[in-house]
């Protein structure tokens, strides 16, 4: 029972004592003026009484009502009920107040929820002053109270005939019951009568209709944002203009918390003068007048709820979390439907006449009840979780938050973290926790309601019912009494405040009103207390936990066979089979990244402890420490699944003995885990263990035997912790079956005892209270054995070096994340922080961890009730435990020193090249994968190489990592990955975790530019120096001070002194002499008539140096006589005829030009007139320009001293020469570096005649514009009519014509003749695809646009068609930079044009290949599977994006040379994109070119010797090391792979080549691409070698050199489908999706690293199978061969290299010479085209069936030798598409009904027209043998079977192939040239076939 009512107060406005225009409120009178005992009366009431001020009104404003709540020091409310009512100021007040304040408050307003509008005014110039009756109750019954109070009003205001000192005595001494359910009928004697409902249960908060107004001015999203605001502790403002509001919305979240308790500030209403609470640092809940927003905007970190708007303002730096899923979004829709329920209704075609919507205090309860479910949701199970730690004298419990999270799935989820943090869930676990107890509704929903709500969440309308069943026990709940009698109040009149009350309220009568109180009081005493009994239960614990959301677990899915592994493993350990643990190891270790393998672990190794011991030897205890670390390297400091809490009497059972009387145990080896270093893991251990012998204690002396549960020696080394945390049982705890005894948890033992506790007598009292305490003594004397166990450090200076080395966080801040050695190191590190003074060297570990075992001591023994007797006793033990096992530990490490070291697998040395000498021995280290799935195992299979274990070796040459893996699953694979030095492109350091488990910090990721990537940790007997000298030796070599010192220049010579780089005393005549002998040299070369296109190999100019050392002999040199050379045998030689020599190098250009017909020297008069160019010597002393070579081709009409000034207009002096011409037009290829502004102005705004001063003023520029129009003349005459100079009928074939050309190899059906007609029109020339049917020929305004990717897009990426450069053609085309030439406008009657163009520079360039780098070799693995993010950054990088723009540009311009006019590329400074686009140009439209002597001498001609800066954009010196490598070079590689994989058999050399190239070019192995120019070459002497040595011994300077001699001895460089056309010149598509990505940047071998050193590569592959003699089965010799370990194309050679082998094997046994791969070869090829031709001298008796030759122009097809070991020399193009080659028109025609007919499968029978029995030639090597022919007529077909029976069919010929049959000669057995041949023993039947065969082909 107690008060309604404690204190009646009277309050009235009063002056402000500082006379400050605002009042102060004035307490009149309060009963009873003392104060009760156990109430107090509160301070401050009035303030709270107005708390917008006491301020006089000009008007009387009609009487206000609210309830405002005030928190005392013991957290009790009060409820203040304030009826406030106006009344005439009094003179003597009325003076105090100015006008201002009039104003002032006419400007406010202030006056309740009732606007001013009922106001009345009273007489003018009167003022009314506000008074309020306060009723302060600490009972929340607001409509009694304002019943009550407006009561007492009316009785003043009417004049009632009522003594209010009666009502107000009455009012005060009437007592009502707390809870139960009773109702209560109350009079105040004033003819009144009220009934009082109390709630059945007190727990439960009373709402009344709040929570549903909020929502309605709230709204679900923003309520659910308040309601997670209040339980995650943010602070929250109310704001209204109506305090009801604003105390009900307060009310109302409250009542959504439960079952949670707001435990900071709560004021509903806040008074004006105390709105500085709202800076408090402190979470709160507050409301305040909407007047005062302002004040609330500048708060920064809180949330702001607007009750009259409807927002919520969240701050920017306020992060509210929401609900986790589902619950947030369940919830969110079952509000909906409580609120909304015509939303489910609002799309049905019928909807119901009406439904009926609940009232407002039902709906209120509804909202209520869906919050309940939500915690019911989010805490089911909550109970399993929690710790009894003591049961006497007081209950004491604590919740496991890790388990609960770890068991709930929710470790991530910020919003349930923070919850149970939260102040109010401790206070709801001290609340709920206690295990007997009156229950109410959320104990049974969390107990039994579980099931349905899980089962309900589906079925909305389950769910809702299942809320309104709810809802309707918490209405029942606040009204009990449904029928209940009518409150009989008597209320004022209307407008009874406007009338002139009779006199102010009246000074009541104290004596009375305490006389009326005492006389209750007296009464009360003597009646007994009506006190209902609570009734108390044991609280039921419902259902064990399960995750809020079963989240597949996806990589682990499979566990039941991950679990079966684990168990065996163990078991394999245990039983000493080592080897099969050792098998199953890795697969473990890679299962107990699930958390279900982990807990089978510990409950397998839990079978193995015997008498809490388990000796093993040293493997085992390897074993067993390696798993344990597995599990525990994965454990949060949480420890949120219980692994660490099941180990931690794991490791200290399991032992190995290391000498009698010194034992390891286990927990020495799994200290590194921050697990053991968190306050917050040790004390969730204590309290589990501590409950389980809390809970012992006092279970049965029957139970009380159960070993599992108790132990008898309490400080035992694992001290009975088998089922730590035995209550929390999901936890995965050992004992999974427990007895039936065992099944009463803790919870349910400790309700029991609390039940008898007030039965027990004192005494026994006292000892139950004894024995507990004692139990939790002993447990931290255990546990602090246990902690010292696992944070004192086997080697303590081990722990002081990883402190200096790491600075570790403060150790109470639980965040440790890094993985220490120990945690003691930290603990010392934030006490010396802590006390400001660091002493790194005497880090004091022990002292350290006595500190943090003494701070834990404390916290759980004050929290657990020990005496503070013990506790004093404690902190004496625990240095002494401390030290005890410090001088354990220190035998412990004395002997394990001396175990014998594991074994390290030896470190393989890897093969050197000649002269490659190494410069640091193997320092052993980890290769760790890097991305690349093949090495990993990946997706494709194969297995896992890496991580591998091995050695780094750093040469002159290379760095070599070899090693092997370190899955022994993998087997003894060698794992090397190697690259050059001079490609390492970034070197970074790295920390990472190895596979080992070690952590290791020294890591190393070295990035190379050949696409590899070394990714390596050091092992930890390789000490920070040896790791740092590595790295400065790496960086030397890398970037040598000068180009000398590179591997190239240094390989065999014997270590001469270098001379300084620049000699400049005896340039002058070195030069001039050389200039002489240039000239001779040159008129010798171009004298010699080129008479053939023979293979040229120009002899070796870069011998240099003695041989190597000793008798070392090239691998690659090769048995032959060398070629007769020019140079004469002398080893000394005198300068001059050194210089001589120069011509070597210039032969290559020489030797070009004058195959091109371009030119002679001026010297020779003869031919002068006749040749429109010349080749100038200008050049040749470097002076005009040193980036270009000493001769060059020139109009003949420029005299040299002209190009001096010409080259002034060009950047770096590289005016425009000649570089190629056409053949076939005539058109040439010139080349420049780009314009200088000044020069293209006065070139294009010149008129052809210019005045005298402009060119006075300009005259290189009109040098210039001559030397253009001497550059135009000299070409052929443009002034025919002819259609060749127009470019209206350009190209028709490919651009804008519906007709396809037969070069595109397109076959239409509908009109054969149409493609013989476009043929004659049709230019020279082929694309790269056959879809060109159809294309539209795009019209732009100029070139420039289209190729800066602004014109029309052609299909493909074919050039639009440039017929609309100009109607008439432009005689010279100048390609240049579109920034270059702006503003420029060409003259229409020039004879040249301008083509502005967009390229990227050479920054963009070498951006685009760092991002290809990380594509290809992203360095970690990838985060999503597949090729998804491959892709992507490929995207990102834009490489392919530059390749498709050099492409576009590169076949503009072969199509303008093609069609006649000539172009000038003038592009940056000439030497990068430029040198692409002219090298591609010529590549597309020579085909010489695209042999390997013609690549070779593109290569030296456009970029050696026209100087492109190799040096500088690879970066070869310590000069170049900020440019960075930008690969130019190797970007016209891909160009030409892209070209090489549209046209395979125009191109002489394979696509290894190209590789080959690409890694050598930044290998620095050959001298080739070293330094900038010829110039620099000359310089550093690299082009005059002396000779007199033999080739074949010294090593290969050149790259050229070593390629002709690898290509005498293996075909790897020669491209089999080789058989170019004539004059052809391609034309490849170049849109980003014909574009392949290079394999050259993604596949790696790692059986022997980069395959492009050939003489480090493994021997030839074994042998293929061969058959048995007896024609038995062949003997299988199979190997399995993996993509990413093996090198495919020499494991699995192709058929023709294959046969070439076999050839040469065969040669080797019969014991002749083996012939040279290239003579067979070309033997076979030579016989082959035999075949076709008609031998006319034979008599008809055979027949020869001829074909197209087989190839498939676009894409090449390799032959890969079949199961039979042959390849079917008859079957022609059996590829049905339209892409197969077909010759000619007729054939094109002829093959298309083949192709009709191929749709029908009728059957064979039916279409036999002609059959007999023919003989067929086998496959290479192999015999003839009889087959049975059939011609099919219906199919053009000539298939042939085994025998006549046979239906199976072994081939076919289609006849669409055929061109003709003809008789030959007869020949017998096997003829030697014949291949494709049938032969007959009858001329007669011989001739039957042919005219059969022959009318089927005239058929079609």
């Amino acid at each position: 029972m107690a008060r309604l009512a404690d204190y009646f107060v009277l309050v009235a406005f009063g002056p402000h004592p500082r006379g400050s225009a605002e009042g102060q409120g004035q307490i009149l009178q309060r009963f009873p003026e003392k104060d009760w005992e156990d109430n107090p009366f509160p301070q401050g009431i009035e303030l709270f009484c107005q708390p917008s001020g006491w301020q006089l009104c000009p008007e009387r404003n009609p009487p206000t009502f609210f309830v405002a709540v005030l928190t005392d020091i013991n957290s009790e409310r009060h409820y203040c009920a304030c009826l406030t009512f106006w009344e005439p100021v009094e003179p003597t007040q009325e003076g105090l107040c100015t006008e201002d304040t009039a104003e002032r408050e006419e400007e406010a307003g202030e006056g309740g929820p009732v606007g001013l509008s009922t106001a009345a005014p009273g007489p003018p110039g009167q003022l009314f002053a506000p008074k309020t009756l306060v009723l302060v109750s600490r009972l929340d019954h607001a409509e009694v109270f304002r019943n009550s109070l407006g009561l007492i009003y009316t009785i003043h205001v009417e004049g009632l005939n009522v003594g209010l000192e009666n009502v107000v005595g009455n009012l005060l001494t009437c007592i009502i019951p707390l809870a139960g359910g009773s109702q209560r009928t109350i009079s105040l004697g004033a003819g009144d009568r009220q009934v009082i409902q109390t709630p059945l249960t007190d727990s439960l908060p009373i709402s009344r209709c709040s929570v549903a107004l909020l929502f309605r001015q709230l709204g679900i999203t923003n309520v659910l944002s308040l309601f997670c605001a209040a339980l995650t502790e943010h602070k929250v403002l109310f704001l209204s203009r109506s305090y009801q509001r604003l105390s009900d919305a307060c009310r109302g979240l409250l009542a959504l918390l439960f079952p949670l308790r707001y435990s900071f500030t709560y004021v509903p209403i806040l008074p004006a003068q105390l709105l500085e609470v709202l800076s408090t640092p402190t979470p709160f809940i507050i409301g305040v007048n909407a007047a005062f927003q302002a004040e609330a905007q500048e708060l920064l970190d809180v949330i702001v709820a607007d009750l009259d708007g409807g927002t919520v303002t969240v701050p920017e730096c306020v992060h509210i979390p929401p609900l986790p899923e589902p619950l947030q979004s369940q919830t969110h829709s079952i509000l909906s439907m409580v609120l909304d329920p015509e939303l489910e209704l609002a799309d049905l075609a019928f909807p119901p006449p009406t439904t009926s919507t609940s009232s407002l205090k039902m709906q209120d309860k509804e909202l209520r009840a869906v919050f309940l479910r939500l915690f019911a949701q989010l805490l089911q199970g909550y109970r399993w979780c929690l710790h009894m730690v003591r049961i006497h004298p007081e209950p004491v419990i604590r919740f496991h938050k890790a388990a609960f999270l770890g068991q709930r799935g929710l470790v991530e989820d910020d919003f349930l973290m923070k919850v149970l943090e939260g102040m109010a869930f401790a206070g709801f676990v001290s609340e709920r926790g206690v295990p007997y107890r009156p229950t109410d509704l959320f104990d049974e929903l969390v107990a039994h309601e579980v099931a349905r709500m899980r089962a309900d969440d589906s079925h909305p309308q389950r769910v809702l019912r299942h809320v309104k069943e709810l809802a309707e026990q918490l209405y029942k709940n606040e009204n009990p009494y449904p029928a209940v009698a009518m409150h009989k109040v008597q209320r004022p009149g209307e407008a009874s405040h406007l009338r002139r009350a009779p006199r102010p309220f009246p000074r009541l009568d104290e004596g009375m009103v305490q006389w009326i109180v005492d006389q209750a009081t007296a009464k009360m005493q003597g009646a007994p207390p009506a006190v209902k009994a609570e009734k108390k239960t044991t609280v039921p614990s419902g259902p064990p936990m399960t995750a809020i959301l079963e989240r597949s677990s996806g990589l682990h899915g499979n566990s039941a066979r991950r679990l079966e592994v684990v168990r065996n493993c163990i078991s394999y350990v245990f039983e000493g089979k080592m080897l099969e643990a050792k098998k199953l190891l890795p697969a473990v270790l890679r299962a107990l990244k699930g958390r279900a393998a982990r807990r089978c672990l510990a409950q397998e190794l839990h079978l193995h402890v015997q008498q809490n011991r388990a000796v093993l030897d040293h493997q085992q205890f390897d074993f067993v420490v390696r798993m344990m670390n597995c599990c525990l390297q994965d454990c949060t400091s949480l420890d949120e699944h219980g692994i660490a809490a099941a180990l931690l009497p794991l490791v200290t059972a399991f032992c190995r003995k290391l000498s009698p009387g010194v034992t390891q145990f286990a927990y020495s080896c799994v200290q590194e885990h921050v697990v053991w270093s968190t306050p917050q893991f040790w004390e969730a251990m204590f309290y589990g263990d501590v409950q389980t012998h809390i809970r012992a204690l006092y279970l049965e002396p029957a139970e009380d035997r159960d070993p599992s549960q108790v132990c008898g020696d309490s400080l035992g080394p694992r001290d009975g912790a088998g089922l730590a945390l035995a209550h929390v049982r999901p936890l995965g705890q050992v004992g999974e079956a427990l007895t039936q005894e065992d099944e009463r948890s803790a919870l349910d033992v400790a309700s029991e005892q609390r039940r008898l506790w007030p039965t027990l007598s004192r005494e026994k009292q006292q000892e139950l209270v004894q024995k507990e305490e004692s139990t939790v003594f002993s447990q931290a004397i255990h546990y602090a054995s246990r902690m010292s166990y696992l944070l004192l450090p086997l080697d303590s200076s081990k722990s002081r070096l990883l402190r200096e080395r790491a600075g570790l966080g403060d150790l109470e801040s639980a965040s440790n994340s890094l993985v220490t050695n120990s945690m003691a190191g930290s603990v010392a590190e934030s006490y010396d922080t802590e006390s400001g003074f660091e002493d790194a060297e005497t880090c004091d570990v022990p002292g350290a961890v006595v500190r943090f075992i003494n701070r834990f001591v404390d916290k759980v023994c004050t929290e657990s009730g020990v005496t503070s007797d013990h506790l004093k006793g404690l902190h004496v033990m625990v240095p002494d435990i401390v030290q005890m096992h410090i001088e354990t530990l220190e035998a412990v490490q004395r002997e394990s020193k001396r175990l014998p070291p594991i074994q390290k697998p030896k470190l393989l040395r890897p093969r050197l090249l000649p002269g490659e000498e190494c410069v640091l021995d193997g320092l052993r280290v980890y290769l760790l994968p890097d991305g690349r799935e093949e090495g990993a195992g990946g997706s494709r299979g194969g297995p896992a190489l890496l991580p591998a274990e091995g050695a780094v070796f750093l040469t002159t040459y290379r760095v070599i990592f070899t090693g092997m893996p370190t899955d022994p699953l993998v087997g003894e694979q060698v794992v090397v990955r190697s690259f050059p030095v001079a490609a390492l492109t970034k070197e970074e350091r790295i920390n990472i975790q190895t596979p080992s488990d070690q952590y290791l910090p020294d890591g190393l990721q070295l990035r190379s530019c050949t696409f590899q990537l070394l990714k390596m940790v050091f092992d930890e007997e390789v000490g920070s120096d040896s790791a740092e000298l590595f790295r400065k030796q790496l960086h030397k070599l890398r970037y040598p001070p000068d180009i000398r010192g590179t591997f190239a220049l240094t390989l065999g010579s014997a270590h001469t002194p270098g001379r300084p780089p620049r000699a400049t005393k005896d340039k002058g005549p070195s030069f001039r002499t050389l200039s002489r002998n240039l000239m001779k040299n040159a008129k010798r070369t171009i004298g010699r008539q080129y008479v053939t296109r023979k293979k040229y190999s120009p002899p070796s100019w870069e011998h240099r140096g003695q041989p190597p050392p000793g008798d070392q002999e090239d691998e690659i040199s090769v048995s032959e006589e060398l070629e007769p050379s020019t140079l004469t045998p002398s080893l000394a030689l005198k300068p001059s005829d050194r210089m001589t020599m120069s011509s070597l190098v210039e032969r290559a250009c020489c030797r070009d030009y004058q195959r091109l017909g371009l030119g002679t020297l001026s010297s020779s008069l003869s031919r002068a007139k006749s040749e429109p160019f010349r080749i100038s010597p200008v050049n040749r002393m470097y002076a005009i320009c040193r980036s270009y070579p000493g001769l060059l081709i020139v109009p003949q009409s420029v005299q040299d001293n002209a190009l001096q000034r010409v080259s002034r207009c060009y950047r770096q002096n590289r005016f425009p020469v000649v570089c190629w011409r056409s053949g076939r037009s005539k058109a040439v290829l010139l080349r420049s570096g780009g314009l200088h502004g000044k020069g293209v102005v006065g070139l294009f705004k010149a008129q052809n005649a210019p005045s005298p001063g402009q060119s006075q003023a300009d005259s290189s520029s009109l040098e210039q514009e001559k030397y253009l129009q001497a550059v135009v003349s000299s070409m052929p005459r443009y002034a025919d009519a002819s259609g060749r100079n127009t470019l209206s009928g350009f190209s028709s074939a490919h651009m804008g014509s519906h007709v396809p050309s037969p070069r595109a190899r397109v076959t239409t059906l509908s009109n054969p003749m149409a493609a013989l007609a476009s043929r004659r029109t049709a230019p020279r020339g082929k694309w790269g695809s056959v879809r060109a049917g159809g294309r539209s020929g795009g019209l732009s305004t100029d070139v420039g646009t289209r190729l800066a990717g602004m014109g029309p897009p052609q299909a493909n990426g074919a050039p639009a068609d440039p017929g609309f450069l100009r109607p008439q053609r432009a005689a010279l085309y100048i390609i240049g930079d579109k920034a270059q030439l702006k503003g420029v406008r060409p003259d229409p009657l020039q004879q040249w044009e301008l083509v502005p163009i967009e390229v990227f520079e050479t920054r963009q360039v070498k951006g685009s290949f760092k991002k290809l780098l990380k594509a290809c070799v992203p360095g970690y693995p990838a985060t999503e599977p597949g090729s998804a993010s491959f892709l992507c950054s490929l995207e990102d990088s834009e490489w392919l994006i530059q390749i498709h723009k050099l492409l576009q540009v590169s076949v503009l311009v072969v199509e303008l040379l093609d069609s006649g006019s000539s172009v000038l590329v003038s592009l940056e400074d000439g030497w990068d994109i430029t040198t692409q686009v002219v090298s591609l140009v010529q590549l597309l439209s020579d085909p010489f070119y695209r042999t390997l002597e013609g690549f070779r001498l593109l290569v030296e001609k456009e970029w050696l010797s026209f100087g492109h800066r190799f040096s500088h954009r690879g970066a070869h010196t310590l000069a170049g090391q900020s440019s960075g490598f930008t690969p130019v070079f190797l970007q016209f590689l891909d160009c030409v792979h892209q070209v090489h994989l549209q046209f395979p058999m125009e191109f002489e050399f394979s696509p290894f080549y190209l590789k080959f190239l690409g890694y050598h070019h930044a290998s620095h192995r050959f001298r080739t691409f070293l330094l900038d120019s010829d110039y620099e070459r000359i310089e550093l002497g690299l082009l005059y070698e002396e000779k007199g040595e033999r080739r074949g011994q010294a090593a290969c300077r050149s790259v050229w050199e070593y390629v002709e001699r690898l290509s005498k001895r293996t075909p790897v460089f020669y491209n089999y489908l080789y058989a170019p056309e004539d004059a052809e010149v391609l034309r490849p598509y170049s849109n980003v999706s014909n574009l392949k990505v290079w394999d050259f940047y993604t596949e790696e071998t790692l059986a022997e690293g980069p395959p492009y050193d050939w003489e480090l590569a493994q021997g030839p592959p074994e042998p293929p199978e061969e058959e048995r003699p007896d024609g038995g089965a062949p003997q299988s010799r199979r190997r399995v061969v993996w993509p990413c370990y093996d090198n495919c194309p020499r494991a699995q050679p192709d058929a023709i290299s294959q046969l070439l082998e076999e050839l040469q094997r065969l040669e080797t046994e019969l014991g002749r010479p083996p012939e040279r791969w290239k003579d067979a070869w070309d033997r076979v090829k030579a016989a082959q085209r035999l075949e076709g031709r008609q031998d006319e001298r034979g008599t008809p008796s055979s027949l020869l069936v001829s074909s197209v030759p087989h190839h498939r122009r676009s894409l090449g097809v390799y032959l890969q030798e079949g199961p039979v070991g042959s390849t079917l020399s008859l079957s022609l193009d059996s590829d049905q598409s339209s892409g197969s080659s077909a010759s000619g028109s007729r054939q094109a025609a002829r093959r298309s009904t083949s192709t009709l007919y191929s749709q029908f499968q009728t059957a064979e029978s039916e279409n036999r027209s002609y059959e007999g029995t023919l003989y067929k030639k086998g496959a290479f090597m192999k015999p003839w043998k009889a087959r049975w022919f059939v011609l099919d007529k219906t199919k053009h077909q000539l298939r042939y079977y085994d025998h006549r029976v046979d239906t199976e069919c072994k081939g076919f010929i289609d006849l669409a192939e055929v061109e003709a049959v003809a008789p030959g000669t007869p020949t017998l057995g096997a003829p030697k040239t014949v291949d494709e041949k049938a032969f007959f023993d009858d001329v007669p039947s011989a001739q039957q076939w042919v005219d059969q065969i022959q009318s089927c082909l005239s058929d079609a």
